[in-house]
């Protein structure tokens, strides 16, 4: 017997409006944390206004946003079942021949609408804003991982005359142009080729152009040139993605950023994640449902709704640390990529099913 369909439009628009709420209220408290930090970190700092630190502050908590989407699962699904515990309506519900997989569809289903709203819309959103915020705070504090002002940049690239690494102090033009450099040139069987230190380099059409260059070979005394050519498979909009991180890029660009990281010969493992982690994110949803209602849907008159609330949370929380550690080994190359992302949903989703038919039906 299916859900009727006006108890089921009910229910759905309960458990999205809670978790809507839950959402909208966590993610407005990481803003003002977020703006406050940002304002005690630009102290001092000439031309940045609190109007200039709101607008940033703006820009980063969207990310935030997205890692903390199924604690907000979790935690509305709970409080909506306790709701409607509250109230009778699912004792009610049950009474009528309602059983607990039947009245778990809606949220199921609402939890599967926000994972795909979420990864297809919020997340192209997310990551263009985070592009933006990490750009400004480039130019404020410095490439993340660096001291202070340190605006040193490194680019590896791999053409037909093999591989080289770049070391830059500054860059600008979107990375096109930079100053005090050093490459280390590779043959194409990647034996060390030689060492050039030039003040600027300029990107050409298939080139970098290095102006008054120092060339050193292994057993030869260096020598100066006034032009050095490196070739390269480098153009300016990538040169621009090379600089990106896996959760700046949208989801929708992330299998071409794989590819042409595969094809320049760059380690591609954290955009393989990234895609993954997105593709496994609304069954992560569905786990934090069924892990919720696994521990919100005891009657009040029993008691023990408090232990069985911290339960809930404490099992969502082991399941985030599970994704966490499972990325980083993933990320590292101890799992695979599609491992790495969706095992923690599926584990969690059958320990959530566990649970219920333990409870339930045992």
């Amino acid at each position: 017997m299916m859900i009727d369909s006006i108890l089921g439009r009910y229910l759905s628009l309960r458990f999205f409006k809670t978790i809507m709420t839950v959402f909208a209220g966590i993610v407005g408290m990481v803003y003002v944390f977020d703006f406050v930090e940002m304002l005690r970190r630009c102290n001092g700092m000439q031309g940045v206004t609190a109007g200039f630190v709101a607008v940033l502050s703006l820009l980063r908590t969207p990310s935030v946003a997205e890692q903390i989407l199924p604690f907000c699962v979790l935690f509305g699904t709970m409080m909506a079942f306790l709701d409607l515990t509250r109230k009778l309506e699912l004792i009610v519900a049950r009474a009528a021949g309602v059983s607990v997989w039947q009245f778990l569809v809606p949220p199921v289903g609402i939890a599967l609408l926000i994972g795909i709203l979420s990864v297809t819309l919020f997340n192209p959103l997310s990551a263009v804003m985070k592009q933006h915020a990490d750009a400004i705070e480039t130019r404020l504090f410095g490439r993340s991982g660096q001291d202070k002002g340190d605006t040193t940049l490194w680019i590896r690239q791999k053409s037909v005359d093999g591989e080289a690494i770049l070391r830059a102090a500054h860059a600008s033009g979107a990375g096109t142009q930079l100053t005090s450099v050093t490459a280390y040139v590779y043959e194409p069987d990647g034996r060390f080729e030689e060492r050039v230190e030039a003040k600027h380099a300029v990107l050409l059409p298939g080139v970098w152009e290095l102006e008054n260059a120092e060339i050193s070979t292994p057993g030869e005394e260096a020598r100066q040139v006034n032009t050095y050519m490196l070739a390269t498979d480098l153009s300016p909009d990538r040169l621009g993605e090379n600089f990106l991180t896996p959760d700046s890029v949208p989801f929708w660009s992330l299998p071409r950023l794989r590819e042409e990281s595969d094809t320049a010969g760059l380690d591609s493992t954290g955009f393989r994640l990234q895609y993954q982690t997105l593709l496994a994110r609304p069954l992560l949803l569905v786990a934090m449902v069924l892990i919720a209602a696994a521990f919100s849907l005891r009657f009040f008159r029993f008691g023990g709704i408090g232990q069985m609330v911290g339960g809930g949370l404490g099992a969502g929380f082991v399941l985030y640390l599970l994704t966490k550690m499972v990325a980083d080994l993933g990320g590292s190359g101890v799992l695979s990529t599609p491992v790495a992302a969706w095992s923690p949903a599926v584990v969690g989703s059958l320990l959530g099913a566990l649970a219920l038919l333990n409870t339930e039906d045992g």
